[in-house]
């Protein structure tokens, strides 16, 4: 089967022929039609979980997929071939992932039954952005009446989280560049604020630009602060500036791992530092809002799986890369 690999920590992908996984008690395989690229592919492309977890080489990488059922191993009863399914898939040994024709996995891996109504490219734009972002929402127990603040929310997890906040009631600011400013209000924000070099003036002749940050935006729309901070880019020195924004009583969240906690306590905030562990119900709940009609699936670029080595670790999506296989 075509495939893309490492052949070490730190290699680069390359295209390889690799066997075709067969499946073996409780386990399913999968036809891949489309492979979901995130910036933890890099990671474990670069080694994050060597000393945590086996690894096979030459590596596989990718862990959200989409396709249909193409054989099941004894004791599966649950699944049938032929059923579309979606899901996030990081099953020790690492590296027998979803960049690949065919995946191997157990039947009770985080896994879902994709509706008719929706595409496998969707699909596969879904499992480990959107569970992130609707865990981030659950955490907070983000409601109606809120003030919520979106750092990053042109991204895969800054997509979902803009949606699913103004579903849950809030009233969400998300941050982007000026470009962007028109698709975070189709999705919903109820304000944008634009950072990077922007025009300042009263004369269209005479304009000047300037850098204004984030923090200098929002205090002066919301000088009283905001209820939750969910910051997905800023590192450690910017999210404490961020922190300054937020209510006492209050919560905010990094999924860069940029808070310092202790001051978190110290400024009586809840969060912090934020990994997701959603699984099943979680993304049968996003698939779900898909096929209502009340969560878009924000769609970047869908290259095929021979370009996944240029769009592995790339920056500045405006939502999913989806490969295409």
């Amino acid at each position: 089967m075509r495939a893309i690999v490492i052949r070490e920590f730190g290699g680069t992908p390359e295209p390889a022929d690799m066997p075709v996984p067969e499946p073996g008690p409780g386990q399913i395989q999968i036809q891949l039609e489309a492979a979901g690229v995130n910036p933890f592919d890099k990671r474990i492309i670069d080694g994050y979980l060597d000393g945590k977890l086996p690894h096979d080489f030459p590596l596989i990488p990718g862990v959200d997929g989409a396709g249909s059922v193409s054989a099941v191993g004894p004791d599966v009863t649950d699944f049938e071939i032929g059923e579309r399914v979606v899901g996030k898939f990081l099953v020790p040994p690492v590296g027998h992932g979803t960049f690949a024709e065919y995946i191997v996995v157990p039947r009770v891996s985080s896994i879902a039954k994709v509706p008719d109504e929706i595409t496998a490219i969707q699909a596969a734009a879904l499992p480990t952005a959107g569970i992130t972002a609707l865990d981030l929402v659950h955490a907070a127990k983000v409601g109606t009446g809120q003030t919520v603040l979106v750092v990053g929310a042109t991204g895969g997890v800054g997509s979902y989280l803009v949606q699913l906040a103004t579903l849950a009631g809030a009233h969400v600011i998300a941050t982007a560049r000026p470009d962007a400013t028109d698709r975070m209000l189709r999705l919903g924000a109820a304000e944008v604020v634009n950072y990077g070099r922007i025009p300042v003036g009263d004369s269209p002749t005479q304009q000047q630009t300037a850098e204004l940050s984030i923090a200098d935006s929002v205090r002066i729309t919301v000088p009283g602060g905001v209820d939750v901070l969910f910051d997905l880019v800023s590192p450690p020195e910017v999210f404490a500036q961020h922190l300054e924004l937020v209510k006492a009583g209050g919560a905010a969240y990094t999924t860069v791992w940029s808070a310092d906690e202790e001051e978190l306590k110290r400024r009586g905030i809840t969060g912090g530092n934020f990994e997701s562990h959603g699984g099943a119900p979680e993304l049968r709940e996003l698939l779900r809002d898909v096929g209502n009609g009340d969560l878009v699936v924000p769609i970047d670029a869908t290259p095929p799986l021979a370009d996944a080595p240029e769009v592995i670790g790339a920056s500045g999506a405006r939502g999913k890369t989806v490969l295409v296989i």
